[in-house]
């Protein structure tokens, strides 16, 4: 007998064969109440035993749920409707193993039902024979449930919970309030609701010595909006790891997940990762909405003379086009906007992601797998076996995936990939620095990209200021830099002028509401190809580029301040001085 075998068996006789009257006992109840009282426990105990026998006889394991501590933990594996329908519930989940009870042990509905829950929790399962009463009592043990389920790596949020919480989450400092006072089993959709409610990216959810944090990342910057007791954070998250189809046993090693929220306003995929910390485990959340990156090409903030220059190169039949960044500096929108504009029933378009994040009608979007050894090197060299005419490669990482994009890009196929540098100019020395031919980079490349994603100044408390002597004089060094060959045609000074959010309640007081992005666009003219070579530097590729009318990222940025967008300090923040 197994050690979970025995687990089980001495709970069922430490729990198993109690009845509970739900008559009256005292004085004043009649013997007929009393008689009848009685005449149910019998034929309870009788179904029960006879409920034994079939199970002993046909060699199947017994439960009797009557008193039995089922965790929501276990209940939470089998959505409700799910259970009645199939007359089954999960009465013991351990991370490592679960189990079912069920009325019909041998439907072959019940069969697949353990085989989705081991495929979806990586856990042993085995089932239990119990009777119509025990069945009873499993399906009521829902009502303890938190005002969410589960429903195949996936939280159903009913619409009225939400708008329940929304309606007292006006502020950040509100989210605060309501956890507070809020039951261990509503934290989750009070954080999710809150998430949704504020345009939430990234939620982070951290164990400390003393407490448990909950931080938002709102328009790329990181706010704490709440925190709890640390005797909370157990139950949470078990819950966390539950939803998302994480080992709730595992805590020594980062784990993947991946859970949605159904909403009929629409779903929302949520990424979850966990990693072990001195006092438990970090966790993030990051929310995937596909409105996020439902961006035309025309919106992503362009300027009007650089847009022409990059359309002209998205245009052509081949070569290879890259963007540069740090995380979350909206590559991956600028990409997805990139295959809309050529997204055309006469272009075959596949993409080779880790993850697919966004699903794209029309496109072929194919994931890597590195346990099946199928990276994004030799993804590609199958994915070019496919005829495309537009290729996306996730990431360029490594010399094999760098020389095998290339050499598509030079044989007639359309390269859109990212490279994590600092700016557009880097990309080419980290490219030689791979060990990427200078005479095979000239040819394939056609542009680099290079981002940043500031926050806007929002419109509704937008007001005129001044800025303070030394941030004019470095807003003014960059704006003076400007090479003329880029065509902008900037203000004379004197007109300058420059705007910021007073805050209100709808932005948080912050002053600001959503994101726009500031370029850099280094196109591969001739002098910049003949200039390649081993011992090019960035500096080196900098000063071409500007000299050929590349304005930089942070110059593209004070353009936007000049433009009632952003603010100086918000282009500093993320672009700083070049």
């Amino acid at each position: 007998m197994s050690k979970l075998t025995q687990s089980i068996e001495d709970l069922i006789a430490s729990s198993g064969g109690k009845t509970v009257s739900s008559g009256k006992t005292g004085p004043e109840s009649s013997v007929q109440e009393k008689f009848d009282e009685k005449m149910k426990e019998v034929r309870l105990r009788e179904s029960e035993d006879e409920t034994k026998r079939k199970a002993t006889s046909a060699g199947r394991q017994y439960v009797n749920l009557k008193g039995f501590p089922i965790s929501p933990e276990a209940l939470m594996q089998v959505p409700q409707e799910q259970a009645e329908t199939l007359k089954a519930v999960c009465f013991l989940s351990t991370g490592s193993d679960f189990r079912i009870a069920a009325v019909n042990p041998d439907d072959e509905k019940i069969k697949e039902l353990i085989f989705q829950i081991a495929e979806r929790t990586q856990a042993a399962g085995g089932v239990y024979q119990i009777s119509e009463e025990s069945l009873r009592v499993g399906i009521k043990m829902y009502e303890t449930l938190p005002k969410f389920k589960i429903v195949m790596k996936g939280v159903r949020v009913s619409d009225e919970e939400l708008e329940r919480f929304q309606k007292e989450l006006k502020s950040y400092a509100d989210i605060q309030k309501v956890l507070s006072r809020a039951s261990v089993s509503d934290i989750m959709t009070i954080v999710m609701a809150a998430a949704i409610e504020f345009g939430t990216s990234d939620i982070h959810i951290e164990a400390e010595e003393k407490r448990v944090v909950i931080s938002f990342r709102i328009d790329g910057v990181l706010q704490d909006v709440g925190e709890l007791p640390h005797e909370f954070w157990k139950k949470i998250i078990a819950r966390i790891k539950l939803i998302s189809g994480l080992k709730i046993n595992v805590t020594e090693r980062p784990q993947d997940g991946r859970l949605t929220i159904f909403l009929k306003s629409g779903d929302t995929d949520v990424r979850v990762s966990t990693i072990p910390t001195a006092w438990g485990e970090s966790v993030v959340m990051r929310l995937l909405r596909p409105s996020s990156i439902a961006v035309e090409f025309s919106q992503l903030g362009f300027r009007p003379l650089v847009e022409k220059k990059l359309i002209h190169e998205v245009d052509k039949p081949h070569g290879m086009i890259i963007t540069t960044g740090p995380t979350g500096s909206g590559k991956t929108t600028t990409l997805y906007a990139v295959l809309r504009k050529l997204n055309t029933p006469d272009e075959k378009i596949i993409t080779l992601e880790d993850p697919v994040e966004y699903k794209l009608a029309g496109i072929n979007q194919s994931q890597i797998d590195h346990t099946k050894n199928y990276t994004f090197a030799s993804g590609l060299r199958s994915i070019l076996r496919q005829d495309p005419d537009v290729v996306m490669v996730g990431e360029i990482r490594d010399l094999e995936t760098a020389e095998t994009a290339i050499n598509a890009a030079l044989t007639g196929h359309l390269m859109l990939s990212t490279l994590h540098t600092n700016d557009a100019a880097g990309a080419l020395p980290r490219f030689i620095a791979m060990g990427v031919k200078p005479f095979l980079l000239s040819p394939a490349l056609n542009c680099v990209i290079g981002q940043r994603l500031t926050r806007k100044i929002h419109p509704a408390c937008k007001e005129e200021t001044k800025l303070d002597p030394e941030t004019y004089e470095r807003v003014k060094k960059i704006l003076l830099d400007i090479p003329k060959e880029s065509g902008e045609i900037i203000a004379e000074e004197s007109q300058w002028k420059f705007y910021k959010g007073k805050g209100c309640e709808v932005c948080n007081n912050t002053g600001y509401k959503g994101r726009v992005g500031i370029y850099e666009v280094l196109i591969m003219t001739d002098i910049i190809r003949a200039a390649l070579s081993e011992k090019i530097d960035e500096y080196q590729v900098r000063v071409l580029a500007k000299q050929q009318g590349m304005c930089t990222m942070q110059q593209d940025g004070m353009l936007k301040v000049l433009d009632g967008l952003t603010t100086a300090d918000e282009v500093l923040r993320t672009a700083g001085e070049g």
